[in-house]
């Protein structure tokens, strides 16, 4: 939705792309700093979370593109830049949660007028967070990487994101059965007799 024609358009499609890539808490995108992110490959970004612990999260190409063009137009590359906030205002005024939170819902708000149904009733930076933690999960990515990209302090906390998917659940099953069911003794042609059987009872 944001107008990529447009400077804040470019800023603002940063903020969301990064939002979602990073998995990060919105106080967490809030508080980046232009040292904060790393440009050269492989592109990183580092978060500073809860209980001032920082890590190190890597960026998908395509938003490392996004982020690029977003700083040559505010020209964020020089090193004099390096303790300025990444996202800032019209006063140069690091951005807010609340004005993150604005940047995000603005844009909802727009693309629930053009198709409401792809969209939750409610919508915040912590959808994108889940969103994420649900594709990796998706992707076969392991709980506890999961745990250090979301910066949570334990796997407990990650867990619940597999607990609410049942597709999780269900690949894990399927991954555990050869080892708990027993070994079929039917052939396929035994089955298939037995299947025309049960055709004629039903």
């Amino acid at each position: 939705m944001p107008n990529i024609n447009l400077h804040t358009g470019r800023r603002d499609l940063s903020i969301i792309a990064l939002m979602y890539d990073t998995g990060a808490r919105v106080q967490e995108i809030a508080d980046l700093q232009v040292a904060d992110i790393r440009v050269k490959a492989p592109a990183t970004i580092r978060l500073t979370g809860k209980g001032n612990k920082t890590r190190l999260i890597p960026l998908m190409p395509q938003t490392m593109s996004i982020m690029k063009q977003y700083m040559i137009d505010y020209g964020l590359f020089h090193g004099e830049n390096a303790t300025n906030p990444l996202f800032f205002n019209k006063r140069s005024k690091k951005l807010t949660r609340a004005g993150l939170s604005y940047i995000l819902n603005k844009y909802v708000d727009q693309a629930k007028a053009a198709n409401q149904g792809l969209f939750p009733e409610k919508m915040s930076a912590h959808v994108l967070r889940h969103s994420k933690a649900m594709h990796l999960l998706q992707g076969g990515v392991n709980l506890i990487y999961i745990r250090d990209f979301l910066g949570h302090s334990s796997v407990t906390t990650t867990e619940i994101y597999a607990r609410s998917n049942p597709e999780i659940k269900r690949k894990a099953i399927e991954e555990a059965s050869p080892r708990v069911l027993p070994k079929e003794k039917f052939s396929a042609k035994e089955k298939e007799d037995l299947c025309e059987w049960l055709k004629t009872i039903i």
